[in-house]
């Protein structure tokens, strides 16, 4: 009889706001690491880390392959400093692809040579009594934004002086509301949610003592936001990779911020269609609500894992997010989900044995997609379904 899971919810999002309190935009991650790792320690689990810091932790199973891999990251949006402007302010450049609307009015951290310095972004035309309607009919885009140190910056010199200079990195404040009815509101929920649901499910499978038929590797990686994710982290035993990282709840799109979506594709195409099928009957199983989609302009530390050169088969977990790169909300319904899906997937027998080893002769053990004709119940004079 398998073991009943449950997901410590207070456990998840005391997890989700340490998390948030921590800047880590892309190339700005040292402490969030250090913040995951001590956990997976604290959790029992031996750490693993790569020179620049992405974190493999592996949890032992009855056998060592094929094994499975769940990845999140710990690398969000941010900003750095392009150019030191007379005028005592810095012209920026995005980290991560994102839009400069939601940099607007922004409070920020500048981590220069000399420590941190506080500040906010704002438009070219900021003072309404002063540029009147052209506040509204500026153009929208980092070309037309600057920070406004709150330091006495009254030209680049004294910019100079204060030890900020080209390249400092802007960590945007995560600004996080947590509200009763399990609704969370914060920017970087993209992708500390995701970091957090996996430190949860982590910590229901020590708690319950989970035994799982194979490996698995807990990866935290800390560049996905600028598109190398997961392409050093990922070792040649793991056979199959499921990403956690947000869904979009926009129109046109199926995602939902209740229960698991499930990403049938991204824009680098369709995710493993064993894996995807697999997870999809394991919701069926454990009465877990999940929805399909597809994401045309997104792409996941899946990619990047397969990009690299790593054989492996991908899926993609998402919690749907409101807003998406911008400020984003989230429900607590969906990271329990995908928490529980996690750990479900981990205890889950092996099907594709074959899969323990990178390459076999022959056919024996390679696997069918289904190509049988459909079977058509419908009839012309059939009331249509409600």
């Amino acid at each position: 009889m398998q073991t009943a899971i449950t997901i410590d919810q207070d456990y998840l999002v005391t997890r989700l706001k340490a998390l948030l309190a921590i800047p880590s935009p892309t190339g700005f991650t040292d402490e969030a690491v250090r913040y995951v790792a001590r956990e997976l320690e604290h959790l029992g689990l031996e750490v693993i880390l790569t020179r620049r810091g992405a974190i493999r932790a592996r949890r032992a199973g009855v056998t060592e392959r094929p094994a499975r891999g769940i990845v999140s990251h710990v690398d969000t949006l941010g900003a750095q400093v392009k150019y030191l402007k007379e005028n005592g302010r810095l012209e920026l450049v995005s980290i991560g692809n994102w839009s400069a609307r939601f940099a607007e009015g922004a409070r920020v951290s500048i981590f220069s040579s000399k420590g941190i310095y506080r500040g906010s972004v704002l438009p070219l035309k900021a003072s309404g009594h002063t540029f009147n309607e052209e506040v509204d009919t500026q153009p929208v885009g980092w070309p037309y934004v600057e920070l406004r140190v709150d330091a006495l910056a009254r030209n680049r010199d004294d910019l100079l002086q204060l030890g900020i200079d080209v390249g400092d990195i802007v960590a945007v404040d995560p600004e996080p509301e947590f509200i009763d009815n399990g609704f969370i509101v914060s920017r970087h929920l993209d992708d500390k949610a995701g970091v957090a649901i996996m430190l949860a499910a982590l910590e229901a499978m020590q708690r319950a003592n989970v035994e799982t038929p194979v490996d698995s590797y807990w990866l935290f990686t800390i560049g996905e936001e600028v598109g190398v994710g997961a392409s050093a982290v990922v070792v040649p035993d793991i056979a199959s990779l499921v990403a956690i990282d947000n869904g979009t709840t926009a129109p046109g799109q199926n995602s939902s911020e209740f229960g698991v979506t499930l990403a049938m594709a991204d824009q680098t195409g369709p995710f493993d269609y064993h894996l995807t099928k697999k997870l999809f009957e394991l919701c069926a199983e454990h009465d877990i609500q999940v929805q399909k989609d597809v994401f045309r302009y997104y792409r996941s530390d899946a990619a990047s894992a397969v990009e690299a050169g790593h054989d492996v088969r991908t899926a993609l977990l998402t919690f749907g997010v409101d807003a998406s790169h911008g400020y984003e909300r989230i429900h607590l319904s969906a990271l329990t989900s995908i928490a529980k899906l996690a750990v479900y997937y981990a205890m889950s027998e092996v099907e594709i044995k074959r899969d323990a080893e990178e390459t076999a002769k022959g056919l024996k053990g390679f696997t069918h997609q289904k190509s049988t004709k459909a079977e058509q119940d419908l009839k012309p004079e059939d009331t249509p379904a409600e």
